[in-house]
């Protein structure tokens, strides 16, 4: 069955039983909320999550029994560390710590190299949910030697207390981005449509659809385990393309009522027509998040899986839901309720065209080529950044300076380069506390430290079966930056070779959070063409079924690649040369997430995508009715203009928001979606989109003979 047939049965069945169709999707909402919270999300282990070598290291330590610990340091400057006031406040944080049930393996206190420091270390035993609780036992003692000694500087930092205290700020910081976007959002959708339940709707759609999918998460996870934050972009997508569908669907269904259609009658042709963008606009997103699945990374199929489950139940709630919401509230006149007359007055004026968008798009298609030039111009220059773009994970150098845990991670840092976030060999023998094996590890650790790349505090831990010993040792600089990957370099390629390498019969990784940062950026580099070959290959085939011509396919995956191009020169920009860094409040750490591109590309492929489809059903329904090319490009261009607007704009507001967080992972997230969603609606589908059509003239619709066997869509006789 054609999708435009699909769409149009479902919507047309859907608002001749509106009742079960509103009361089945409401049931559906209820019941995978239900189910959802009684099961419970299976997360995806830690362990399980990296990749290459730090990835067989972390499950070899999985895997060996280590009891459930986490370390937490202690951080005691003064004049001198052989001032008595330091001395005594040392003293007082060891008593202190020792009397604290589930304190484990407080180390001797160690001088910093300036001789102004001292470092207590010490584990916290249990559970991360138990030490998460346990820890505000050290942080409050730690609080009282610092009260009791205001000579000195004493504070904690460690794995526990400092996610503790990030995570706090990241849901303050969410709250705040939340409160926002909901603001932004319900101001854009009141000036698109003019009326309060109309404006509505689309929240409703969009709410419900990620309630429903967060919901479902639970039992989905239980097959294939899911990161612990899916849910976060399950939300921020789904609120996304629900509100996005619902403004298309919604805003055909007003201009057909204005038209003088029934109610039955508008919904009806909005079913078949934007009914149908919608259905195609969805797989589309669908066949880009897939890309996700060919990332060979764990987290990346997962957050794949939960973006496609989000999607599909928006696409659902669309094509149901939604129609028979319109048909329910338009037989009752309820759809225009709380009008703002200003608003309604003017849609009607200009018979829901965009004056502002139908002057630009005048001078576009009067001067085609000149537009082509001077767009096409701006978005390469914008894209020419990005190919100096390198990748550097920001780690704790990526959060605000402003928050005391960071605050101290800095001073930690300075004082003990690499102690926060040290590298970690992993070596499994029959026995590891076998004398060749321990002679090897002691040579380990003197050659390490003879390199002059690696540094005390280091530590060395065995499992309750001797089978794996875990060797900690300091690296230079924060743990994601170039000194870091040196420090890593020389561990793998000269002082594990030289040493517990050469022992037979034994198995040795080095992990940690560099070694994890540097093995994630060789798997995406290695993987990111299969993801890419995927998602153009099959948004290709989709676009060529759906209009039936090959020029559409290629000139939306060209425009598109601009668009992501663009935004990934704006990453650079200002997060890698750090343009902003004021506007924003970051600290740039001369890089990009290695994760972000291959992330955002998925993202915005298939969201920028909707507008596209959108556009040009729009086009080709005119075309088809009898219009010449360029008068259709025209009244395609020009009856969309207003809503695709809107739609960037709700989705602008929701991804800048971002950029009020305090982590630069947040923000690089943000400021890339929004930057390519902005360059999208305007550069790309007001200017270069029409221009390139004019250009084309009858081309746009030229398909090859040997592919005529292809099906006539319901589109092109409507």
């Amino acid at each position: 069955m054609q999708p435009s047939n699909f769409a149009a049965r479902v919507g047309k069945w859907s608002a001749q039983h509106r009742r079960t169709a509103i009361l089945g999707w409401i049931l559906f909402v209820v019941l995978a909320v239900v189910v959802g919270g009684a099961i419970g999300q299976n997360d995806l282990d830690d362990a399980a999550a990296g990749s290459g070598e730090s990835k067989r290291g972390d499950m070899i330590v999985e895997a060996a029994g280590f009891p459930d610990e986490s370390q937490e340091q202690v951080l005691v400057q003064g004049r001198s560390a052989d001032d008595p006031a330091v001395a005594a406040a040392v003293e007082d944080v060891v008593s202190r710590l020792e009397r604290i049930d589930g304190v484990t393996g407080i180390e001797r206190p160690l001088a910093s190299q300036d001789g102004r420091s001292i470092l207590v270390s010490f584990m916290l035993r249990g559970s991360d949910e138990r030490a998460e609780t346990l820890v505000e036992q050290p942080l409050a003692a730690v609080a009282a030697v610092q009260a009791a000694h205001r000579d000195v500087r004493v504070e904690e930092f460690g794995q526990v207390s400092a996610t503790k205290a990030i995570a706090e700020q990241d849901a303050k910081d969410g709250k705040q981005s939340q409160l926002v976007s909901n603001v932004l959002m319900l101001i854009i959708l009141l000036v698109a449509f003019g009326a309060v339940v109309a404006a509505g709707l689309p929240l409703v759609l969009g709410a419900t659809a990620v309630a429903a999918a967060v919901g479902l998460v639970g039992p989905v996870s239980h097959l294939y385990a899911l990161p612990a934050d899916v849910a976060e972009l399950m939300v921020i997508i789904g609120l996304a393309v629900g509100v996005d569908y619902a403004m298309f669907y919604s805003r055909r269904v007003m201009e057909e009522r204005d038209r003088g259609r029934s109610v039955e009658a508008a919904v009806e042709v909005a079913a078949a027509t934007s009914g149908r963008a919608v259905l195609v606009s969805g797989l589309t997103v669908l066949t880009a998040m897939a890309g996700l699945l060919f990332a060979g990374n764990p987290i990346f199929v997962g957050f794949g899986v939960g973006t496609m489950l989000v999607v599909a139940v928006a696409l659902l709630g669309s094509l149901t839901f939604l129609p028979a919401m319109l048909a329910f509230l338009g037989r009752r006149n309820w759809l225009e309720k709380g009008r703002m007359p200003f608003i309604t007055k003017r849609r009607h004026a200009n018979k829901g065209q965009s004056r502002v968008w139908g002057a630009v798009l005048t001078r576009v298609l009067k001067r085609p080529a000149v537009s082509t030039a001077v767009a096409g111009g701006l978005l390469v220059a914008l894209s020419i950044p990005a190919l100096g773009m390198q990748f550097k994970n920001p780690g704790f150098d990526g959060y605000s300076r402003s928050q005391p845990a960071i605050q101290t991670h800095d001073r930690l840092q300075a004082a003990f380069p690499g102690g926060a976030v040290p590298a970690t060999v992993v070596v499994k023998a029959d026995d590891v506390t076998a004398a060749p094996v321990q002679d090897a590890i002691e040579q380990l650790h003197d050659r390490a430290l003879a390199t002059g790349r690696l540094f005390e505090p280091s530590r060395v831990e065995i499992s309750p079966d001797k089978s794996v010993a875990v060797v900690a040792l300091s690296v230079e600089g924060s743990g994601t930056d170039a000194a870091s990957e040196r420090s890593l370099d020389v561990l793998r390629s000269q002082v594990v070779p030289a040493t517990v390498g050469k022992l037979a019969g034994v198995e040795v990784a080095v992990t940690g959070v560099t070694a994890g940062s540097k093995d994630f950026i060789d798997a995406m580099t290695a993987r990111a063409p299969l993801v890419f070959a995927f998602v153009l290959s099959l948004a290709f085939i989709l676009l060529l079924v759906t209009f039936r011509s090959i020029v559409v396919p290629i000139k939306a995956i060209v425009l598109n690649l601009l668009s992501v191009g663009a935004a990934y020169g704006v990453l650079v920009l200002v997060f890698q040369d750090g343009h902003g860094e004021k506007a924003l409040d970051f600290q740039s750490v001369g890089g990009i997430a290695p994760w972000i591109p291959l992330f955002l590309f998925v993202i915005l492929f298939g969201l920028s995508m909707d507008y596209h489809v959108f556009i040009l059903s729009r086009v080709r329904e005119a075309y088809s009715r009898g219009m010449s090319n360029d008068d259709a490009v025209a009244h395609g261009l020009k009856s969309t203009a207003g809503v695709v607007t809107s739609a960037a704009l709700v989705m602008v507001a929701v991804f800048g928001s971002f950029a009020l967080a305090g982590d630069q992972l947040a923000k690089q997230i943000g400021i890339g979606l929004a930057a390519a969603i902005l360059i999208d609606a305007t550069i790309i589908r007001a200017v270069l989109l029409p221009a390139t059509m004019k250009l084309l003239g009858e081309r746009n619709w030229y398909l090859p003979q040997r592919l005529s066997w292809l099906p006539e869509t319901a589109a092109a006789h409507a």
